[in-house]
């Protein structure tokens, strides 16, 4: 360490003894458990809807549209998300966002108990979300570092994921337990949890308005997609993780392995949702606990090789242990390079510029996980879904030693300080 630390200082009892950073980080499990129970109901009845007309390759196809439904709204809207994350307060950002979310996942209860959930709608819907996702993005990055004191940010990002991870945990295999007495059952827990997110996050308070910049919107759009541009840690790093989820996003194909690949049905399915999760949450604890110090830029890249061959044996696999396995392999080797790059890009980035930084690389990761989508459908409806499975995790791999060569300085990123 270049600074002497107490050990208290370092411990996560410091993190969660500050009440503010407490509230956001619970805000963060509320909202996120919310997202997977969502996610998991709106792709089940979006492929059960496409069932009723459709064969499983064409239905495969409208379960990958989700993704691309979701991304065309961050696409227009990252940028100048980020740079509302920098100007406006932001905690009043995310209250904005879980209230919209709240509403939206109302409109989905509703087409569902009523009888008018077209494809059409839920598609658009899926567009709502990606639309409030947008501005939640930036905002949640930028907002955390601003209630823990620097030297305890990258254990506050660790334990960050942390949430994630235990709520994607949980999420999934709830929702699958949910989707079997009914879709609305699974959106109206959604609702609530949403709600819960709200009130912690308003519980906050800090001072949570970031100091402006000067100069126009669009000059400090620029500055921020300058900045990412220019330095190439930052860059390369964002950007691989693009190319390979984007091309190994065979998640997004559960519910066609769960239906007509493995035969396992909701509750199945939702233990195949929850495998890379759980996966993540193990790496996320040892990270929270132990954080790495020396040879980030290679352990980064050894875990995207890893993403790439786990899902290459989750495509091949018949049996739902298996695959559960290969799952939570492909989610612990993406936690470990997905903490590298966070903590890489928020220890370089100031305050002011956090918002945007954070825009463009929700943007590149917007792209990677909802285009991710609509490549594993259009591979599906091609090749199937298992050829689309292995067709990404080689396509991963071989991205990953292509940026080894491209981004010399990332490969060679050591401290994470």
């Amino acid at each position: 360490m270049s600074e002497s630390l107490d050990d208290d200082d370092l411990s996560l009892r410091a993190l969660l003894g500050r009440p503010d950073y407490l509230r956001f980080w619970l805000s963060r499990v509320s909202s996120t458990l919310a997202v997977q129970i969502q996610s998991v109901a709106l792709g089940w009845q979006v492929y059960e809807v496409a069932r009723e007309t459709m064969d499983v390759a064409r239905s495969a196809f409208f379960v990958g549209m989700i993704g691309l439904a979701a991304f065309i709204p961050v696409f227009f809207l990252a940028l100048p998300a980020g740079e509302a994350a920098d100007r406006y307060d932001r905690k009043t950002i995310l209250r904005l966002c879980y209230f919209a979310e709240t509403l939206t996942v109302l409109v989905l209860v509703a087409a569902t108990v009523f009888g008018f959930a077209t494809l059409p709608l839920l598609l658009a819907l899926a567009a709502a979300f990606g639309a409030s996702r947008a501005f939640m993005g930036p905002a949640g990055t930028a907002l955390g570092p601003m209630l823990v004191p620097r030297r305890l940010l990258p254990r506050a990002i660790a334990l960050n994921s942390l949430a994630w991870q235990a709520a994607s945990i949980i999420g999934p295999a709830l929702g699958g337990l949910l989707i079997a007495l009914s879709p609305a059952t699974s959106y109206g827990a959604a609702a609530g949890l949403y709600l819960l997110a709200l009130v912690c996050i308003s519980g906050i308070r800090g001072n949570t308005q970031p100091e402006i910049s000067p100069g126009s919107r669009w000059a400090l759009i620029r500055e921020g997609v300058a900045y990412v541009w220019t330095n190439r840690i930052v860059f390369g790093a964002i950007s691989l993780d693009l190319v390979a989820v984007l091309l190994a996003g065979a998640t997004a194909l559960l519910p066609v392995f769960a239906r007509d690949v493995l035969h396992v049905g909701p509750e199945g399915f939702g233990l195949l949702r929850a495998g890379p999760a759980i996966g993540a949450t193990l790496v996320a604890v040892i990270l929270a606990r132990y954080p790495i110090r020396r040879r980030a830029g290679p352990v980064m890249f050894a875990g995207v090789a890893v993403f790439g061959i786990a899902t290459i044996v989750f495509g091949l696999s018949t049996s739902l242990p298996l695959s559960v396995f290969a799952l939570a392999v492909l989610g612990a080797a993406d936690m470990l390079s997905v903490y590298i790059r966070q903590t890489l890009v928020q220890l370089v980035t100031p305050d002011a510029m956090r918002g945007r930084v954070a825009a463009v690389s929700g943007l590149f990761i917007g792209a990677s996980n909802e285009l991710g989508e609509f490549e594993s459908g259009v591979a599906a409806r091609f090749l199937g879904p298992v050829g689309a499975a292995v067709f990404g995790g080689v396509g991963a791999v071989l991205a990953t030693g292509l940026w080894a060569r491209l981004f010399p300085d990332l490969r060679k990123a050591d401290r994470l300080e």
